[in-house]
């Protein structure tokens, strides 16, 4: 692992273009400067730094000495520093959200890399809100669709649960997870001990419908499996083709 290189004597006002920076940009910041008193501190600063290119190789490969973070009222945050042997530029970043987000959410999502910008903060934040903040608001709504929209686990063949239509028009369900056999049990399957499986009644289609959908929901969510036997019901529940259009509609309960 080659030795970060470090920058002569610069005498940029990193806090100061920072200040004015957010001053340049839409929405209330506020500004926090670190001046790095070790050279971990660069690290634990820009942990989260949302780039794989421009700013996190300087970050990698020179000695920063120190850094700013703006922060927006609605938890946006941006990170500042140097731009290293670029006298007249500095180096802005998107800050990754980490609250209630996990790892998993960002898989696949093309990090908005960071950007060089002039050290006139006015024209240094038209640069970061015409490039920089578009590509992080895509990046970000992609992370937050991935948060709220798991995938799902693939179903296990050992825990796949098996329900068969039986000729009363009840269901039966064998398996021999228990946290398979729960999910059944919460959603009004009854064990029979005569057939060793879990029976569901069909006194009420429509409530016997509502709960197997509900059942292979959560069983999906726990990368169990459903698989389901159909055999002839008797003629009583076979469904009634839709009426005509004009024809008057019949309904019945059981």
């Amino acid at each position: 692992m080659s030795l970060p290189r470090s920058l002569p004597d610069d005498d940029r006002n990193l806090e100061s273009f920072a200040t004015v920076l957010a001053e340049n940009l839409p929405g209330t910041w506020t500004v926090e400067y670190h001046q790095h008193q070790r050279y971990e501190d660069q690290f634990e600063h820009a942990e989260d730094v949302w780039d794989l290119n421009l700013v996190s190789g300087a970050i990698a490969e020179f000695v920063l000495g120190q850094d700013a973070h703006l922060i927006r009222q609605d938890g946006t945050r941006l990170y500042v520093t140097i731009r290293p042997l670029h006298e007249d530029e500095f180096l802005v970043a998107a800050i990754a959200p980490t609250s209630a987000i996990t790892a998993e959410a960002f898989d696949g999502v093309r990090e908005p890399d960071g950007i060089a910008v002039p050290a006139d903060p006015e024209r240094a934040g038209h640069a970061v809100n015409a490039d920089l903040m578009p590509r992080y608001e895509i990046a970000l709504a992609q992370v937050r669709h991935a948060a709220m929209n798991p995938p799902q686990p693939a179903p296990r063949p050992d825990t796949m649960v098996v329900m068969t239509w039986r000729d009363d028009g009840s269901l039966a369900a064998t398996t021999t997870d228990r946290p398979a056999a729960e999910v059944l049990l919460a959603e009004g399957f009854v064990w029979e001990t005569a057939s060793n499986t879990y029976v569901l009644t069909g006194d009420d289609t429509r409530a016997q419908g509502h709960a197997v959908q509900a059942a292979g929901a959560r069983l999906a969510r726990l990368g169990i499996g459903t698989a389901l036997r159909t055999v002839p019901r008797p003629s009583a529940d076979i469904a009634v083709p839709a009426p005509q259009p004009g024809a008057r509609a019949t309904t019945r309960s059981r």
